[in-house]
């Protein structure tokens, strides 16, 4: 009896067994075979961690190695919600005042516990930001006051061990820092609209988010993939409490410095610039007011600047418009600056000579049904000074000599039509129409700048490259890359873009906008020590398919000395009131004479004219060099 007992109780606990083991068998089935990549992708998520190392951005520095960009180290303050459990509200009222945040949205944030992937999966949530861009400094303050606040907790009661390692997950696991970088410019609004602005980005790598620094505008945004340099990275395990198992960092890569920008600005001169440019800005209530000096043998750029500008360390408090820059992406009828255009060509061409005399009709020109006016009832003029008295009616009459074919011809091979390769977004490359859809009228408007658009930096190197025997240079505005060692790395050269005129044309050209200055329109932009040739303009603004009586764009564009210059300079204003004057020799001309002359002093430029002397002491001199013989009679 006893026996036939214990054999049931022996096959009742074999068959107990058996279904355990094959429960456990189905279990490890599942485990391993049927839900491994699920449970595997689980565990990475709660023990594999990857993050990035933010590479330390390059400078931009101006070309005497002064700093106008640097980036300093930072943290984002962010949080791990699923470690916090339940005690989201007290961490996020202690963190309120500290993070100088909402104590509601932190609340918000931290109560997030969990995220929903891609394959519509449910799984813990380790990554939020609470604040972005905190200093060094502040966060050790918050990392300090966290821990005192733990301490505190753990000290004032009995806790069981869970309670104990909730505590410490969540005061001093839950909130830590990601490295990041602040880009800060310490000249403020100097040089904004080439430097540009940089804007923070997110990058998810593994499910893990990421804060990244690009470059927005400017010369950030152009070398952004030199500046930026290499991220690193870290993959590693940690364990449930968050502490990592450095045994098991398979991957830690260095982040590589990005490169250092040298650019062609010379700070100072970009200074004067500026400062020069902001009181005519407020004196003419302008839209706007820009000016750009180049070297114009190598195409440099010395300085770059327009108003209204603004603040690159706070950009996005700024309106599109005060961040545009304007020499670049703002086109106009550039007006009389324009008739150059035309007298090189034809003075290349030998349609004309500057001793050629060109009836100007006394001021008003009937041309394809239409009547061209010019300011002043000119008689006959030579062609040198149809430029220094700037007669539309003399330049459409020299660009009808020419032809269409041959106008369009230089128009294009001074850059006219074409972006000019400078090495910044939203370059426009103005409007010019093929000859062939050219109608009678326009060989008689086009050459005098209507008809046509251009921006301010297509004149200013059209201009420049009269200055430089009749060669196009490319604009230049970055010198080299350096790396963090100082070493540089790439040394970029000045590029000719084509030869446009012969030498022997171009000095002609010269000769006549140096009677513009001379004799001309341009008087208010002579200089004492220098010669000094440029061309105004002074162009009627479009408004509803008009021309606008009220509205003008006003300009001057010169050069010095004016053998072997060594600077062009380009001043406009657009929309000057017009009862504080708007014709370009009348007020942009003077603003050239401010800029040049104090550009002249800082960069120790050789004068060209002997100054002036008082007669009586000239009167000295001759006595003094007299042979001694006339002296003692005249004694």
């Amino acid at each position: 009896m006893e026996t036939a007992k214990n054999r049931r109780r022996l096959i009742a606990l074999t068959i107990v067994l058996t279904v355990c083991f094959v429960g456990l068998g189905c279990r490890l089935v599942d485990l391993q075979w049927v839900r491994h990549d699920e449970l595997r992708s689980l565990a990475e998520n709660q023990h594999r961690h990857s993050y990035f190392r933010e590479a330390p951005r390059g400078d931009i520095r101006d070309r005497r190695g002064n700093l106008l960009a640097t980036s300093t180290p930072v943290k984002n303050i962010c949080a791990d919600p699923a470690r916090l459990k339940g005690h989201h509200e007290e961490v996020a009222r202690f963190l309120a005042p500290l993070l100088n945040t909402n104590e509601s949205v932190l609340i918000s944030l931290l109560a997030r516990n969990t995220r929903t992937n891609a394959s519509g999966r449910i799984l813990p949530n380790h990554w939020v930001l609470l604040k972005k861009k905190v200093s060094v400094d502040d966060w050790e303050k918050i990392q300090s006051a966290l821990g005192e606040e733990y301490t505190n907790r753990v000290s004032g009661g009995l806790l069981t061990k869970k309670q104990r390692q909730d505590l410490q997950l969540a005061w001093t696991k839950s909130i830590y820092p990601e490295e990041d970088q602040i880009r800060t410019y310490p000249n403020g609004t100097l040089a904004a609209h080439v430097l540009g602005f940089t804007g923070g980005f997110p990058l998810v790598l593994n499910g893990e988010t990421n804060w990244i620094t690009t470059g927005v505008e400017g010369v950030e945004r152009t070398f952004d993939d030199r500046v930026r340099g290499a991220r690193g990275w870290v993959k590693t395990e940690t364990t449930i409490q968050g502490r990592e198992l450095f045994a098991f960092r398979d991957q830690d890569v260095e982040a590589r410095p990005g490169l250092n920008v040298v650019l062609t600005i010379d700070g100072r001169v970009q200074q004067i610039v500026e400062e020069e440019l902001a009181p005519a800005m407020a004196k003419h209530g302008a839209q706007s007011v820009s000016a750009i000096v180049v070297r114009p043998r190598t195409g440099e750029i010395l300085a770059m600047a327009s108003l209204p500008t603004f603040d690159p360390n706070e950009a996005g408090r700024w309106p599109a418009a005060n961040r545009r820059n304007r020499i670049i992406t703002d086109t106009f009828e550039p007006g009389s600056t324009f008739k150059t255009v035309t007298l090189a060509g034809a003075l290349n061409d030998g349609s004309v000579r500057l001793t050629d005399m060109y009836d100007c009709e006394n001021g008003a020109f009937y041309f394809a049904g239409r009547v061209l006016h010019d300011h002043e009832h000119y008689p006959v003029l030579s062609v040198e000074q149809i430029i220094a008295k700037s007669s539309n009616i003399g330049t459409a009459k020299v660009a009808i000599k020419m032809g269409k074919e041959r106008v369009y011809k230089y128009i294009w091979d001074f850059g006219f039509g074409q972006r000019s390769g400078i090495p910044l977004a939203g370059e426009d490359a103005g409007s010019l129409a093929k000859p062939h859809n050219w109608k009678l009228i326009h060989i008689s408007r086009i050459p005098i700048g209507h008809g046509v658009t251009a921006t301010p930096l297509q004149m200013v190197m059209a201009l420049s490259a009269m200055a430089n025997d009749g060669v196009l240079m490319r604009p230049m505005l970055v010198d080299s890359l350096v790396d963090e060692k100082g070493q540089t790395v790439v040394k970029y050269q000045p590029q000719i873009v084509r030869r446009v005129i012969g030498e022997s044309a171009a000095r002609q050209t010269v000769q006549a906008l140096r009677t513009v200055v001379d004799k001309g329109t341009a008087d208010k932009a002579a200089l004492e020590h220098y010669t000094v040739a440029g061309k105004t303009g002074t162009a009627q603004k479009v408004v509803d398919g008009q021309y606008s009586h009220e509205k003008y764009y006003s300009s001057f564009i010169g050069f010095f000395p004016t053998e072997n210059a060594e600077l062009c300079i380009a001043v406009a204003i657009d929309e000057p009131v017009k009862k504080t004057g708007y014709y370009g020799g009348q007020i942009a001309a003077p603003i050239f004479k401010r800029i040049a002359e104090r550009a002249a002093n800082f960069l120790n430029i050789k004068p060209d004219v002997e100054p002036a002397q008082p007669e009586d002491v000239a009167t000295a001199e001759k006595l003094r060099d007299a042979p001694v013989t006339q002296v003692r009679g005249k004694l």
